[in-house]
């Protein structure tokens, strides 16, 4: 004797080998023997075999026509038995039986399932509406076998177009538009990136990285909304004070100057101002909440997203020509030993003398000008800002390095220069990515750089070691040890920063581009008005959970502004080699990799790269490399060595410090979201489909 039995929703049959009171031990055509619940018993029969059976059934169903069964079904429940009765006609045997239960199994939408076997016709509106919806996935289906088919011929249908990046990065798996992608892929075996490129999906591969960038940070876009800004209402001093900022031609929101008072007179008074729109934006109006969503002002070549609209930036921006209100810090200085005696916040109005920019002075204002070495004096139309006070700033800034130097335990090795882009006749706007690309060095250190630099450094810990002495919460920046992997971190504690040098450090000086900067601006503004109640009276308490989420959100911004910034830096300069056709680069080993593969750091461009062939060679080694195919998808380029040049590249030794490590990553692959995998199977015994 046989059974036909329901084992968790599949059918399956065999023989009955023993029978108790509620269930029976049944042996399938496998051989693998299950026990079977009477309840879950449906046919029992003789004859024919098993797999028969259910190969006969399946043929039948698929011949039932289901609307004509659901017109003979019985109001009330009934079982598939009595239906195949009524359909079939006089007794049905066991095969036309089991097709019955196979067809109205595999018909929910005509027919519910009540359990064992038993069922309940759908009511005429719902298998109306099941139909329309059969339809509608046919009608799906249809379209995903047409766009992959279109795909597969090497042209992109629009509406995947339009989703494009939603597909690859962030795909609902459900959506025609991505099961065209993958079904595409699968039935010409090729990577769906590729897949994409050859079917002209991906038009530019500058608009590529742009729209992805843009897809998952202002998936809104990067216009705002009409804001103006909220006018300063406090009646603020003016200084007396002629300040200067330094900074690069490019920069528009320029938030730090410099002022110097008593030169020869034994005690000279540092001033270093800072803009202030921490005086008029307030934590929860329509400013901060465009400036809260943002974070930062976000970088690149050639463009920028800056984090307050130009109209604000413009407002509070330390532009000369103007006295402009500022939070200022006054260090008090002995002229001869440069040693700190005292410093004082001020919220004050400081009158801007100039905006100096050190792309084109740099070579005019160098360590020996500043020295006394070079008798020739800059015209004053490029320089209104005296030479002894920028010689010393200088000094100043060479003795606060030296200090800080001395806490860190090593020196600060400038060992790579800068490099800065320039896209040649471009306008402003977006890129394309097809502008002429030029790449020019400047050395770290450099005179006004450093000025600049440790000044800031000077404010950011003083005003940090202040908030904290006051018990005014702040954001902070720490490093615990110079250790390598111990990473710099953000938090609302006043740690020493490693790194830095510094008992504390709270970046306060760029409140035009960096909440973090603003939000400490607040309690900063608080603290000059305040004292030593400020704590009471500070927008941000201890342990405010404000804090902590401004500081989680700003993280993962600002990580994200900075690995799009460096992606668009290395696509330039991979446009740098196409452009002047270099195919050959003198590089430094700097990292051995798997398979004998190496980092390797070009020692003329912000490149770092794979290159082949250079086992055995010790970390350092300057190597002339052949360059291979350009990406610009992936943004990667790989090299071969052709040649060894020396053992003792400068900036590549053993002794770089653990900060060096951030940027030792050459390109790899896009990492997307689609998965062309396949999953599932049947059961080697007698499923019915």
């Amino acid at each position: 004797m046989h059974v036909l039995f329901d084992e968790a929703g599949k059918f399956l049959a065999g023989r009955i080998l023993s029978e108790a009171e509620a269930s029976a031990q049944v042996e399938l055509d496998s051989g693998k023997r299950v026990k079977v619940k009477s309840a879950n018993q449906l046919i029992r029969f003789d004859k024919p075999a098993p797999a028969e059976l259910l190969a006969r059934a399946q043929q039948l169903a698929a011949d039932v026509e289901l609307p004509l069964a659901w017109e003979f079904a019985p109001e009330a429940e009934f079982g598939f038995a009595e239906l195949a009765t009524d359909y079939f006609g006089g007794t049905p045997d066991v095969a036309h039986q089991a097709a019955m239960l196979l067809a109205l199994y595999d018909a929910p939408h005509y027919f519910r399932r009540a359990g064992k076997g038993r069922f309940r016709k759908a009511p005429a509106d719902i298998v109306a509406q099941a139909l329309a919806a059969i339809e509608k996935k046919k009608q799906i289906a249809a379209q995903i076998d047409a766009w992959a088919a279109e795909l597969a011929a090497g042209t992109t249908p629009q509406p995947i177009r339009d989703q494009l990046y939603r597909i690859l990065f962030r795909p609902d798996k459900n959506a025609p538009e991505y099961k065209a992608v993958v079904e595409a892929s699968r039935a010409t075996q090729t990577a769906p990136l590729a897949l994409l490129q050859r079917a002209g999906a991906i038009e530019s591969a500058y608009q590529f990285h742009w729209q992805r960038f843009l897809f998952e940070n202002f998936p809104k876009g990067t216009g705002f909304a009409p804001l103006s800004a909220p006018a300063i209402t406090d009646e603020l001093p003016l200084a007396d004070v002629q300040a200067f900022s330094i900074d690069d031609s490019s920069t528009t929101e320029i938030d730090d100057a410099l002022s110097l008072q008593g030169l020869g007179s034994g005690t000279v008074t540092l001033g270093i101002h800072i803009a202030a729109p921490g005086l008029a934006v307030q934590p929860g109006d329509a400013l901060d909440e465009v400036a809260r969503a943002r974070l930062s002002t976000v970088y690149m070549p050639g463009y920028k997203i800056t984090m307050l609209p130009d109209e604000v930036v413009d407002a509070y921006t330390l532009s000369e020509g103007r006295p402009v209100p500022a939070v200022s810090l006054y260090v008090t200085l002995d002229e001869a030993t440069l040693d700190i005696r005292a410093t004082e916040t001020r919220l004050e109005r400081v009158p801007i003398a100039a905006n100096l920019r050190h792309d084109q002075l740099d070579h005019l204002i160098t360590a020996g000008w500043l020295q006394g070495g070079g008798t020739d004096e800059i015209e004053p139309q490029r320089l209104p800002i005296a030479r002894e006070q920028l010689s010393f700033l200088y000094r100043l800034a060479q003795h606060l390095k030296g200090r800080r130097e001395q806490v860190r335990g090593k020196p600060e090795t400038f060992n790579r220069p800068d490099y800065s882009f320039k896209l040649v006749g471009h306008d402003g706007g977006v890129p394309t990515g097809a502008e002429p690309v030029a790449i020019t060095t400047r050395a770290r250190g450099a005179p006004l750089d450093l000025i600049v630099s440790e000044l800031m450094i000077l404010a950011n810990s003083t005003w940090g070691e202040w908030l904290k002495g006051l018990g005014v919460p702040a954001i902070y920046r720490s490093q615990a040890s110079l250790l390598p992997g111990v990473k710099v971190r953000m938090g609302a504690k006043a740690l020493p920063h490693a790194g830095i040098g510094v008992p504390s450090y709270a970046w306060s000086t760029s409140p035009l581009r960096r909440y973090v900067d603003l939000v400490n601006q607040w309690q900063l503004i608080a603290a000059a008005r305040h004292g030593r109640t400020a704590a009471l009276a500070a927008p941000f308490k201890p342990k405010d959970a404000q804090l902590f989420a401004v500081i989680s959100a700003f993280d993962a911004a600002y990580s994200a502004y900075n690995a799009h910034q460096g992606s668009m830096e290395r696509f330039w300069t991979l446009q740098y080699l196409r452009q002047h056709a270099i195919r050959e680069l003198t590089a430094s080993l700097i990292k051995e990799q798997a398979g004998g593969a190496w980092l390797a750091r070009a020692d003329e461009l912000p490149l770092v790269f794979t290159v082949m062939g250079a086992q055995g060679l010790p970390r350092g080694t300057r190597v002339r490399v052949k360059l291979g195919d350009i990406d610009d998808i992936a943004l990667d380029v790989g090299g071969s060595v052709i040649d060894v040049l020396d053992a003792d590249a400068p900036g590549a030794t053993a002794a770089d410090t653990p900060e060096d490590d951030d940027d030792e990553a050459a390109a790899g692959p896009i990492a997307i979201a689609v998965d062309v995998s396949e999953t599932g199977g049947d059961s080697a015994d007698n499923p019915s489909p």
